[in-house]
């Protein structure tokens, strides 16, 4: 009966012990949630997808200074202060949506050569200090991460596709660094990006459209 007893507390001791049920887990877990819901709701153009950033982004800039990723850290971080100043230029105008707007090829050529230069300054930089197989696609995907964040504040139309292209590059980071959780749901953030372009595009376009066919 002692021996049934002793094996019962030990099977609730390595229960208890469980990562998953830990305060880390749920907050990465959370943050996991929030984060996919935020895609979902700015594919949709929901206003709500800026709360959802907010807590999301809140959480892992927490998580990543507990685990000492300091530049992870400082994105997430950056990414806090535009769940702010998303939220704040969608509301600005209570009774006015604000319109999705397209660029033209021209603007994006300009932006894209600016931010592969910053990328790539920023590599040579940061290999003073560090010594890292994938500095360059790390920097690249934090710079573009960075600047296509604005696009969405802005509701610019082709921020969609830039966030296939920068998911699609995070997928074979975190699956070359064996993180093959967070690889697999940067697929799905690459499957999000495609279904936010297609829905975007059908409303910019039917807007476009719209004081024609009145007329």
């Amino acid at each position: 009966m002692h021996g049934l007893i002793e094996l019962f507390n030990n099977i609730a001791q390595q229960f208890v012990a469980l990562p998953w049920l830990e305060t880390q887990f749920w907050l990465e877990a959370t943050a996991v949630i929030l984060a996919v819901a935020y895609v979902w709701l700015a594919a949709r153009e929901n206003i709500w997808c800026w709360p959802c950033a907010l807590v999301s982004t809140g959480i892992y800039t927490w998580l990543f200074w507990e685990v000492s990723l300091l530049f992870h850290t400082l994105l997430n971080a950056y990414y806090l202060l535009m769940a702010v100043y998303g939220w704040q230029k969608w509301k600005q105008r209570e009774n006015e949506e604000i319109p999705i707007q397209s660029w033209s090829i021209q603007k994006h050529l300009v932006r894209l050569v600016l931010l592969t230069c910053i990328a790539f300054g920023l590599t040579v930089f940061a290999s003073m200090w560090l010594d890292s197989q994938y500095l360059y696609l790390d920097a690249f995907i934090t710079v573009f991460s960075v600047y296509t964040t604005m696009m969405v504040a802005h509701k610019v139309l082709e921020n969609w596709l830039y966030w296939i292209v920068i998911n699609s590059f995070a997928c074979y980071l975190y699956f070359a660094k064996e993180m093959y959780l967070t690889g697999a749901l940067f697929i799905f953030y690459v499957l999000f990006a495609v279904y936010g372009y297609i829905n975007w595009r059908q409303q910019h376009v039917g807007r476009s459209y719209a004081p024609s066919a009145s007329a």
